[in-house]
């Protein structure tokens, strides 16, 4: 595709508009049946350190169901932008904890324990039928995944609205394990989405 850079950037702005004029009433049913999937996908989550987001833009707020997983022995953390371009840093958080306010605004936990993922939950600006993600792009998540040795269970989180034909993934992009939606589980294989019921590290 001719000018990539510019076609990304008017994906970003339609895509992130798009989701914020959602109506209050669907954007809660919609997180209802997200929150419902991740529940049944992240059945056993014991001793699994999961990296989650705080809503930014009209999100998908994973917060509602933070209680279910800590009592279920999961560890919930959240990133911290070091500095620019460099990989993020998760902490561990708990919901009611001191926080500061981070980079673009965003809250993140004020110098709990610096912790290494078995999963990470991520948000998606939109997504293909391959399972790649258009993210914000700066490429935080990107070179976060890119340090670890044995990449974690990478879970894109999305409307089906930000649902787009293609992304012309690049060589340096890394589609999701799994990405979840109103609509469902899918699983990328042989770089296509399909229905899935569990989330489980095996690509």
């Amino acid at each position: 595709m001719d000018n990539l850079v510019e076609w990304k950037k008017q994906q970003r702005k339609q895509l992130i508009a798009t989701r914020e004029a959602v109506a209050e009433h669907l954007r809660r049913q919609w997180s209802a049946a997200i929150s419902a999937f991740l529940k049944q996908g992240l059945a056993q989550p014991q001793q699994m350190t999961i990296g989650i987001y705080w809503p930014f833009r009209g999100e998908y707020d994973f917060r509602p169901i933070a209680e279910y997983f800590l009592q279920r022995g999961a560890t919930l953390a959240l990133p911290e932008v070091v500095e620019k371009f460099q990989p993020l840093r998760f902490r561990e958080w708990l919901p009611d904890m001191s926080m500061i306010n981070g980079a673009y605004g965003i809250p993140a936990p004020d110098n709990t324990p610096i912790v290494r993922l078995d999963a990470i939950i991520v948000p998606m600006v939109g997504f293909d039928p391959q399972g790649y993600r258009l993210g914000y792009g700066s490429g935080y998540y990107d070179r976060t995944l890119a340090t670890y040795e044995h990449q974690p269970l990478t879970i894109g989180i999305a409307f089906e609205l930000q649902r787009l034909p293609d992304i012309y993934p690049q060589a340096h992009d890394i589609s999701m394990h799994y990405i979840v939606t109103e609509a469902g589980i899918f699983q990328t294989k042989a770089h296509h989405l399909i229905p899935a019921s569990v989330l489980q590290n095996s690509k």
